[in-house]
């Protein structure tokens, strides 16, 4: 199927990691699709001082690998969250203090309401932040990962198995597993993390 004259041919991005073989630079249509992507996950996960360095890192390490990426397996957007995700393996120990740091960070203030109002909510949203990163901290790396998949990546069930080499079902159980502990760690509240169940 061709485009009407004058409107751009959107490549498919197999066809793209395909193509960078003979033209190096047609995997730049890849960054150009995915970097914001990629990025708003990583600076989720890592912070923004790190993101970028992350996310570009991500790109050097699929254009490196991209001879191991089998459309088969499923598709190019999860395959590099997947690079994406061992990246912030990496650097776990900044995610640590990252968290650590949002947890004694004071409430910022969002109401419109009088001084009390604002006390109160930011006395509410402090406790509220603090807890859910100390247990966000406690979580081991395989549910973590899942639930920030889904919450800050926005990835599908399907997207974060391919990411995270696990079976569909294996991410439900983790994520449901997961959204359990955290309501119950913050007294019943809903985490509001990742969205409603699929």
């Amino acid at each position: 199927m061709t485009a009407p004259p004058g409107v751009p041919v959107r490549i498919d991005d197999a066809a793209l990691i395909e193509e960078s073989w003979r033209r190096p630079d047609a995997f730049a249509a890849l960054y150009d699709r995915y970097f914001g992507d990629v990025y708003r996950y990583v600076a989720g996960r890592v912070g923004t001082q790190v993101a970028d360095d992350l996310a570009a890192e991500t790109f050097v390490v699929a254009y490196g690998k991209r001879a191991t990426f089998d459309p088969g397996r499923g598709v190019v957007r999860a395959w590099l969250f997947g690079i994406a995700t061992n990246l912030v393996a990496q650097h776990r120990r900044s995610e640590t203090r990252r968290l650590e740091a949002l947890r004694r960070a004071p409430a910022e203030d969002d109401t419109d309401g009088g001084h009390e109002d604002r006390v109160a909510a930011r006395l509410l949203a402090a406790g509220s932040r603090g807890r859910l990163a100390a247990e966000l901290r406690r979580l081991p790396d395989h549910d973590r990962d899942v639930l920030l998949l889904v919450a800050l990546a926005d990835l599908n069930y399907e997207e974060v198995a391919q990411a995270l080499d696990i079976p569909s079902g294996t991410v439900g159980s983790r994520l449901n597993r997961v959204r359990r502990k955290l309501r119950a760690a913050l007294g019943g509240a809903d985490p509001a993390i990742g969205g409603t169940d699929e």
